[in-house]
């Protein structure tokens, strides 16, 4: 009897596993994702490139999937505007099929080359800027018809009358051009950070 008295009052220890708030979770995409076709509702499918571990135990493994949906996208303007891309994970789905309701923000993505970020104010990937690129390219068409004018009208007038219709196609071309849209190819990989503590059992 006092042995079955002392086995209630043994508090019972929670084994619940779950993923703590503040944790980090890599993720690689299974399909691309651009801002040139990606509509609002699109479903984004990934799964975790490294494990979820919490002391020392994986909760959650590496090729779990994982599922989102393009909560926004918006395609570069051909005068200003950049592209932008707003993705919201949605579901987990252990190895067992246990589906787990999720929703972290996104802190990282890959550049792929460029210079596209996280944008923590718009909660979106946004890709960097063409003023760069447009100045080059203007440049460039500036240089060529100078030379060109320069050819054919053998004097400084004809080089200065060449620029400056070299300059003009230039511009027109920077004006007729959208800029660089939000790229995201299979396997690469964006980093989420969890809000809250999600359990996983």
């Amino acid at each position: 009897m006092r042995l079955a008295i002392l086995a209630l009052t043994i508090p019972v220890l929670s084994t619940a596993a779950e993923i703590p708030q503040g944790s980090h979770a890599l993720l690689r995409l299974v399909n691309s994702v651009s801002t040139r076709t990606a509509r609002e509702g699109d479903y984004v499918y990934l799964k975790t490139a490294t494990p979820i571990t919490v002391n020392d135990q994986i909760v959650v493994p590496v090729d779990s999937y994982v599922q989102g949906v393009v909560s926004r996208s918006t395609r570069s303007g051909r005068v200003k505007g950049r592209a932008e891309l707003a993705i919201r994970i949605d579901t987990l789905t252990l190895p067992g099929g246990k589906v787990i309701k999720i929703s972290p923000h996104l802190a990282a993505v890959d550049s792929e080359g460029t210079d596209q970020k996280v944008d923590t104010k718009e909660s979106g990937i946004q890709q960097g800027g063409d003023k760069g690129t447009d100045a080059v390219t203007v440049g460039k068409l500036s240089g060529t018809g100078a030379a060109i004018g320069g050819i054919a009208d053998r004097s400084w007038r004809g080089a200065g009358i060449g620029a400056g219709a070299g300059g003009a196609v230039g511009l027109a071309t920077v004006l007729l051009t959208r800029g660089r849209e939000v790229e995201l190819h299979q396997g690469s990989t964006i980093d989420v950070v969890f809000d809250r503590a999600v359990p996983v059992d």
